[in-house]
């Protein structure tokens, strides 16, 4: 089986961490945020990927190829932003089969097969909403969809669109992207894939749901260390480094190569590899590689590559290559 993954978004929400890494390398509980969807998707039988990147898609290729050798993986560049309609039907020339369709920044928590009905010519996954202002919705008449609606106007609990689709005819959904496209349907000023699914049910495709009991959006970095706690505290404790007069607080991650002395590590702390930790209590927060933490107070904070942070506190949110030093001497 195919998948599809659009990773070609630009991640305003994670800035300042994504001047410098695509939203879909950003870690989370030890590896990058793409590599757990990709993870869950070979481990469901999944062994060709389509990825439609765009921008720092070559951060994407280069670490897919580096890390999946031995699977068939496509690249798909998205020069213009028109929308995850628009992105998907790139891809149209690559798919030759029935494919999974998963955003690439959606962490989720499912059992995929409950998704391939083949009865039906596709199976959205969907999570019940209290709010679905934000998201795409369906309308049900039995067990088929009737209605799509994206980010609709109304508060009402009902089923929003997480980001996973088992699409079994594939030539009807590029059928109904072409159709969009041409006939300029758009909706929020983009070519939308959900109004691809309501062309598919009003030309007499069947589509149907399944239910995805969790589901996390990593758009932001409250969301993102929300993720965070939630996988560590399924995968415990996992420290693959040396500890000098330090202790960590399950469940958290180190990574490889660490140097961390005199500090406390978690709970719910994620910490990357060659990572420099010194007189430092770190929890509830996500360190990223090659940075050099010392005599800090952190929570909820996430710490971008090669940062060199010394004697701050509290909470924080720092990029790629920052300094930050608190301590004052006016020498002058």
């Amino acid at each position: 089986m195919q998948a599809l993954l659009p990773v070609a978004g630009a991640g305003t929400r994670l800035k300042p961490h994504t001047h410098t890494v695509p939203k879909a390398l950003v870690n989370v509980a030890g590896k990058p945020i793409l590599q757990h969807i990709v993870d869950a998707l070979i481990e469901f039988g999944v062994d060709r990927f389509v990825f439609i990147v765009g921008y720092l898609g070559d951060k994407i290729k280069e670490h897919m190829i580096k890390n999946y050798v031995g699977y068939e993986l496509k690249f798909v560049e998205q020069k213009e932003r028109k929308g995850l309609g628009h992105a998907v039907y790139l891809a149209k020339e690559y798919i030759d089969e029935e494919m999974i369709i998963i955003y690439g920044d959606t962490i989720f928590e499912a059992n995929l097969k409950d998704a391939v009905k083949p009865k039906y010519d596709g199976v959205i996954g969907v999570k019940m909403v209290d709010d679905p202002r934000k998201y795409g919705v369906v309308k049900m008449k039995g067990d088929q969809i009737v209605k799509l609606v994206e980010k609709p106007d109304y508060i009402k609990r009902m089923p929003a669109i997480v980001g996973i689709n088992y699409i079994k005819n594939y030539k009807a959904l590029f059928e109904a992207l072409e159709y969009i496209i041409k006939n300029d349907i758009k909706t929020k000023e983009e070519y939308q894939l959900t109004d691809a699914f309501q062309v598919m049910v009003d030309k007499g495709c069947k589509l149907t749901t399944f239910n995805v009991p969790a589901w996390f959006d990593c758009g932001k970095p409250e969301t993102l260390l929300e993720t965070n706690k939630y996988l560590l505290k399924k995968n415990g404790n996992n420290v693959e480094s040396e500890l000098e007069n330090s202790i960590v607080i399950a469940p958290s991650y180190v990574g490889e190569n660490c140097k961390i002395k005199n500090s406390i590590i978690g709970p719910f702390a994620t910490i990357g590899n060659n990572v420099t930790i010194e007189n430092c209590i770190i929890g509830s927060s996500i360190v990223n590689d090659d940075a050099v933490i010392k005599s800090a107070i952190l929570e909820n904070s996430v710490i971008g590559s090669y940062v060199c942070y010394e004697e701050g506190a509290k909470s924080i949110n720092i990029g790629d290559d920052s300094k930050i030093n608190l301590s004052y001497n006016n020498e002058n």
